[in-house]
């Protein structure tokens, strides 16, 4: 036993230790600070770094998923919970954990409708992190101390859980709708069928329970979570 009286992280290690793990955090003294947390209460093999979802998003490609990724929400190229929405489609089997200064609970239940399997507050002790990735590796979700349930309104659940069904191809349509872009210029910048991209956008409106390609837009923008979400983390 710990002196936090949690088991030892043999388990842990016997499930981890031949997998690794990414650190998405654009703050290069904090993301130090996570990777030596990591490193000290799990056994992973390999444990990596990124200062952009971009980055990270590149660094998924041809690669095993991690055995856990711990994600801020604020970052220099997405803002919110686009971001792990994005990321999980990705990587959608990989645990993702939320690391972040904000800690309402709106953003928490957000974040864990929007499939994160755990949410841990950027102030917290060594050992919170062990407690987390143990819960999770039993297969629970990891909710902080102090977490009230339900307190995201049920509107914004909705939009959540709505465009997270989406497919990794149907979200990169509904983002290129959001550019502006027309099916014919979706259809040449993703080498498909311009059938195809019709196909999809009726797809998505159906998933987000709209009419037009107008209100698809606003319900993604709701994603950026503006309203939530402060300008910087």
């Amino acid at each position: 036993m710990t002196p936090h009286g949690l088991p030892t992280s043999e388990p842990i290690k016997q499930q981890l230790q031949k997998g690794w793990a990414l650190i998405i955090d654009d703050h290069p003294l904090f993301c130090d600070a996570l990777e030596l947390t990591l490193k000290s209460v799990a056994d992973f093999s390999e444990v990596v770094t990124a200062d952009c979802l971009e980055a990270a998003l590149q660094r998924l490609d041809g690669q095993t998923p991690p055995s856990l990724i711990l994600l801020d929400l604020n970052l220099p190229d997405v803002s919110g919970l686009d971001g792990l929405m994005r990321l999980k489609r990705r990587a959608e089997k990989s645990p993702v954990v939320i690391v972040s200064s904000m800690t309402d609970n709106s953003i928490i239940n957000g974040a864990i409708v929007a499939g994160a399997s755990g949410f841990v507050p950027k102030h917290s002790r060594r050992s919170i992190f062990k407690e987390a990735i143990e819960h999770i590796a039993n297969g629970g979700i990891y909710k902080p101390s102090g977490f009230v349930e339900g307190n995201a309104s049920e509107e914004t659940g909705e939009t959540v859980s709505r465009l997270s069904s989406l497919t990794n191809q149907q979200a990169r349509i509904l983002e290129l709708i959001c550019e502006g872009k027309l099916n014919k210029q979706i259809a040449y910048d993703l080498s498909i069928a311009e059938t195809t991209v019709k196909a999809h956008v009726t797809a998505i409106m159906r998933k987000l329970g709209v009419q037009s390609r107008t209100q698809a837009v606003l319900v993604a923008q709701d994603a950026k979570f503006a309203r939530v979400l402060p300008s910087s983390d």
